[in-house]
């Protein structure tokens, strides 16, 4: 198992010599970024088959101590079990084909402007940010994953950064996830003042005998964390960054905010499970925040004008409903989710990039139109993933998935928020095939040009067959690391919850297919002016969270920051040597050297004294 540490050695390496080479020739960087992470993967395989070989027990790989300070002692140490292989084979897999689609769109991107190794190294950068964050058997370990995922996410979304717009989206994104990170560091500063250890495992063993069910430190700790997570995982109330960190190029928006580092929070929520089940109040809490912004997320995506933003709603959407997994304690369904979410999630946004250089770098959906007669290997593509996503029945992954959320929300006693669900799977439909009759369907506006060949779709096809039942039969080895949360014995029940949400998928599309296939009058005419109109607005703002956060936070802090812009207190004090200062200047004005300007204040001065004498 030495070769569990080769995981991180490989991409940092390669983030390495990019970094040192700024100026390599294209094809090198795009050799070196793609083949490190390729070479990520191949250990990674070669990891789980050896660990399962030997019986698929937990791992600890101790490298060395990194901080010894009186009684702190931290170990930079990798705990491998099923839960961090899991992760690792999405982080490396799904990451080693993105990187080659990179590998064909940069070119087209970039239009031959130099900058392929920087942006190499920031995604090898990245892949080993959250290999760490998953690895790590100690809090602090994670965390330093935790911030590093954070810093290569500013710079991959402010990688065009000649465009303002694109500096502030990243600022926007960076600013946002600190919130909930100092949320976080807060959390485990209370951690290590209770237990005394930031290692994982033991606090998790120590958890249930230093509190009792409910204990208020323990929901305190739990809350913490949570908004930790929320703010990674674009979760309300610390969601409104994610649409906007479209502004990186496409193969950023597939890595890092559909495969691995959205998912964040969901894996550190399950990693710490044993302090959410301490905590039912915070548990829950976490299945209503989820159910909430699956909902809100929806709903902006069907108002949505770019296709990458649709996307990107579509992430925070499903998401949500990793975290109302977790919090019906469905904690294998998110899990599960969560890499079927990324196999199908990177296809839609690969997919989209395809496109989007194919139409020559559009990305308005109403300016493209009957593309699946030039682009039908990509119509194909984008069906596959919008049916994985819209999660129709027996052919998708995403069936699979999605209804095991579902069901083990009712069975767990949670209606309302299986009522969330069902509700979010129906908008799914709708906005998914909105988007994919729009772009493909109808009559064509940009004419798109298909000369690319098959190769760079290479990796579009492995995650299209991961994106449907295949992908579904892929084991997860999580018996033992976490709860399974499921409830057996009521087959025939559960086929029945099955069946309504098949339907209610399916109704989904249908009404799609009504309303966004032909000449789309009807929508059209309901949108065109009046309360439709404000209901599309309001929709297309994302229910207004950025005009409000800009009333309540942003503004009331400009104000204060423009008050405090010249210091009042340095003001008051500086009152005494102004006023000596003026006298000064006053009394050398008078100093003139001219005989008939003293005699004259003689006069005066003497004439004013003996006013006074006589007036007294």
């Amino acid at each position: 198992m030495s070769l569990l540490v080769l995981t991180l050695i490989f991409p940092l390496a390669g983030a390495i010599a990019l970094s040192l080479f700024p100026r390599m020739a294209d094809n090198a960087a795009r050799t070196i970024g793609a083949a490190s992470v390729g070479l990520a993967a191949v250990v990674t395989a070669l990891v789980m088959v050896f660990w399962g070989a030997n019986g698929g027990y937990p791992f600890v790989q101790t490298l060395w101590q990194w901080i010894a300070v009186g009684d702190f002692h931290v170990n930079f140490g990798l705990y491998l079990d099923g839960l961090s292989i899991t992760m690792m084979g999405v982080i490396t897999g799904v990451g080693f084909l993105i990187h080659l689609f990179a590998a064909w769109y940069m070119v087209h991107d970039l239009e031959g402007s130099p900058g392929m190794a920087r942006f190499f190294a920031y995604m090898n950068l990245f892949i080993v940010a959250m290999l760490l964050l998953v690895l790590g058997d100690n809090l602090l370990l994670l965390y330093l994953g935790w911030e590093g995922v954070g810093l290569c996410s500013y710079l991959l979304i402010g990688y065009y950064y000649q465009t303002p717009a694109n500096a502030w989206a990243a600022f926007k994104a960076f600013i946002i996830t600190r919130i909930g990170d100092v949320f976080l560091a807060i959390g485990l500063f209370l951690l290590y003042t209770v237990f005394g250890t930031l290692n994982i495992q033991t606090l998790l063993h120590q958890a249930p005998q230093v509190w009792a069910q409910g204990d208020a430190m323990a929901n305190v700790a739990a809350l913490l964390i949570l908004l930790g997570a929320c703010g990674k995982s674009a979760q309300l109330p610390l969601q409104t960054w994610l649409a906007d960190a479209m502004a990186g190029p496409t193969p950023v928006s597939a890595l890092i905010h559909a495969a691995t580092m959205v998912t964040a929070g969901v894996y550190l929520i399950a990693r710490m499970h044993g302090i959410f089940e301490i905590a039912p109040a915070i548990q829950e809490l976490v299945g209503v925040i989820g159910g909430v912004t699956l909902l809100i997320a929806g709903l902006a995506a069907t108002a949505q004008t770019d296709i990458k933003r649709v996307i990107a709603y579509s992430t925070m959407s499903q998401i949500g409903y990793m975290f109302l997994a977790l919090g019906v304690g469905a904690w294998q369904a998110a899990i599960f989710h969560l890499m079927i979410h990324a196999f199908f999630k990177s296809l839609l946004f690969l997919t989209a990039g395809s496109v989007i250089i194919a139409c020559h770098h559009e990305q308005n959906i109403f300016k493209m139109g009957g593309l699946r007669k030039t682009l039908k290997l990509d119509y194909w593509l984008m069906i596959i993933g919008g049916s994985a996503l819209s999660a129709l029945p027996l052919v998708t992954a995403g069936f699979y998935s999605k209804d095991a959320i579902l069901w083990d929300a009712v069975a767990n006693g949670h209606g309302v928020l299986w009522l969330f669900g069902l509700i979010g799977a129906f908008i799914t439909s709708i906005y998914t095939f909105r988007m994919i009759f729009i772009v493909f369907h109808g009559e064509e506006k940009t004419h798109a040009h298909a000369g690319h060949g098959i190769p760079h779709h290479v990796p579009l096809i492995i995650l299209a067959v991961l994106s449907t039942f295949v992908g579904a039969m892929i084991h997860q080895p999580l018996d033992g690391v976490l709860p399974s949360g499921a409830v057996e014995g009521h087959f025939w029940i559960e086929l029945v919850f099955e069946v309504i949400s098949s339907v209610v998928a399916l109704v989904g599309l249908g009404m799609a297919a009504a309303l966004f296939l032909g000449k789309r009058q009807l929508i059209a005419q309901a949108t065109q002016d009046g309360p439709g109109r404000n209901t599309w607005l309001f929709f297309n703002s994302a229910l207004g969270f950025d005009w409000l956060y800009d009333k309540v936070f942003v503004q009331p802090f400009l104000f204060v920051a423009r008050g405090h812009r010249r210091d009042w207190i340095e003001t008051i004090v500086n009152v005494v040597p102004g006023l000596a200062s003026a006298g000064n200047s006053g009394l050398s004005a008078v100093q003139s050297g001219r005989l008939r300007w003293y005699a004259m204040v003689m006069f005066a001065g003497a004439a004013v004294l003996l006013a006074v004498l006589m007036f007294g």
